[in-house]
């Protein structure tokens, strides 16, 4: 996959990805529509589908809530990239299907720049500096779910 970087910090939270007074909503697209809406008032209407999200660590920290993983699904993202992932977070982005990946890196990359991923093999290629990094692939069957969409459409998939 390839997209354009949007950039975030250390310890963003579940509540900066989609603001508790919108828990209402239920629906990954209804979400998306105030993802980042407190932090990054741009962000919902401006991101594309497979752009990337990079952070620095722990992100998806705070509450345990399905609904941050659920908006960013909604986005249409290709995949978050962070230094590390908040336990709970990175459980529940899987479960919906959201591509995940952990890279030391992430200092390397800034916003705007374009990424190619490799989800299957870790290899991300910043287009826009020519640099290459490496982050931890996800293993395969964890990969098999996230290509699903999650894992109740893999339950599906396995039980036919």
């Amino acid at each position: 996959m390839e997209g354009k970087v949007w950039k975030f910090g250390d310890d963003v939270d579940t509540d900066a990805v989609i603001p508790g007074r919108f828990l209402v909503l239920n629906t990954p697209e209804e979400l998306a529509a105030h993802a980042f809406e407190g932090v990054r008032p741009d962000f919902a209407e401006s991101v594309k589908e497979n752009d990337i999200i990079v952070a620095g660590s722990n992100f998806g920290c705070g509450s345990s809530r399905e609904h941050a993983p659920l908006a960013l699904k909604g986005t249409k993202i290709g995949c978050v990239i962070a230094k590390s992932f908040a336990r709970i977070f990175f459980r529940n982005a899987i479960n919906i299907g959201v591509p995940l990946l952990e890279c030391a890196d992430t200092d390397s990359i800034d916003e705007n720049d374009k990424l190619k991923v490799d989800i299957s093999t870790g290899v991300i290629e910043n287009l826009s500096k020519g640099e290459k990094y490496q982050a931890t692939p996800l293993p395969d069957f964890v990969r098999e779910i996230v290509n699903a969409g999650g894992l109740i459409e893999y339950t599906r998939k396995i039980i036919d």
